[in-house]
């Protein structure tokens, strides 16, 4: 039932959204050129690997060495308007077309955390990893790694479809309010090294 929810509501909402999110891509091409989509492995079902859909909201700045350059010098202003509307996260409607993510569930982190995990902070890949989930409506980037983990844990053990109507309507809200999108004094969230320094 999940599954055919996920995947009617994403396409009704790529439908209804096509005008938006063309304009988007527009805007994201004419002023930080190409790709318009940021891609990248994360994990998925079971700790898969898959590739991650969002628009671009960083610029390919590098130093003399070659290396990137901080997230903080290389996201753009209109990059922060689009994080802080959640506007990015459009193109993630694919991914659940795909059967890659659902609406709801723990976001996908980057792959080169699963080797940091603890037995019970790997059980957020039990299920789908989601464009919303219940970490993202209680606190999203402004919780410790040790809050996410929780939160992402007591999803899995009590998931529903109740719960996810409840979270896709606070993430509603939240959006709006544009609660949580950044880590004090990060531009995001502070890098994962390990549970010996969250739990």
């Amino acid at each position: 039932m999940k599954r055919v929810i996920d995947l009617t509501i994403s396409l009704v909402a790529l439908l209804l959204l096509s005008p938006l999110i063309i304009i988007l891509a527009i805007l994201v091409r004419f002023k930080m050129g190409s790709p318009i989509l940021f891609t990248q492995e994360r994990p998925g079902l079971n700790g898969e690997p898959f590739y991650l859909y969002k628009f671009r909201t960083m610029k390919d700045l590098r130093d003399s060495q070659g290396n990137p350059l901080s997230d903080e010098l290389r996201l753009t202003s209109f990059g922060k308007l689009l994080r802080k509307y959640s506007l990015d996260e459009f193109p993630q409607l694919l991914n659940v077309v795909k059967g890659e993510m659902s609406l709801v569930g723990p976001r996908p982190f980057l792959m080169e955390y699963l080797p940091l995990y603890t037995e019970d902070q790997m059980k957020r890949h039990n299920v789908k990893p989601g464009i919303t989930g219940w970490a993202q409506v209680n606190g999203r980037n402004a919780i410790t790694w040790e809050e996410k983990f929780n939160l992402d844990i007591w999803y899995v053990k009590n998931q529903s479809l109740l719960l996810d109507l409840k979270i896709l309507t606070l993430t509603a809200i939240k959006v709006t309010k544009k609660e949580g999108i950044s880590q004090q004094g990060q531009v995001t969230m502070e890098k994962f090294n390990g549970s010996n320094e969250v739990m």
